[in-house]
């Protein structure tokens, strides 16, 4: 089974930056890096490119720090947490 980085539509990634540079609070599943599939509200802070894939920096509810490969988001939008 591969792991290569698929890239993301334009489109979701401008939904990122946009999310990150308004602040907005999103409600986000995705796959770990164990393959587990994790739900979480976070606050995006970044979108950066390392090792040819990107990747969403963010905080938790809780000030954690998330990072989280773009293709294994499984959902994200909006929250009104």
């Amino acid at each position: 089974m591969s792991d290569a980085y698929i890239p993301v539509s334009c489109e979701r990634h401008s939904e990122y930056e946009l999310a990150t540079m308004h602040k907005q609070v999103l409600s986000i599943t995705w796959q770990d890096g164990q393959g587990n599939t994790r739900e979480q509200f976070i606050t995006p802070c970044d979108v950066i490119t390392e090792q040819k894939a990107e990747y969403l920096l963010a905080k938790d509810i809780e000030g954690n720090n998330k990072k989280i490969r773009l293709d294994k988001i499984i959902d994200a939008h909006q929250s009104d947490h």
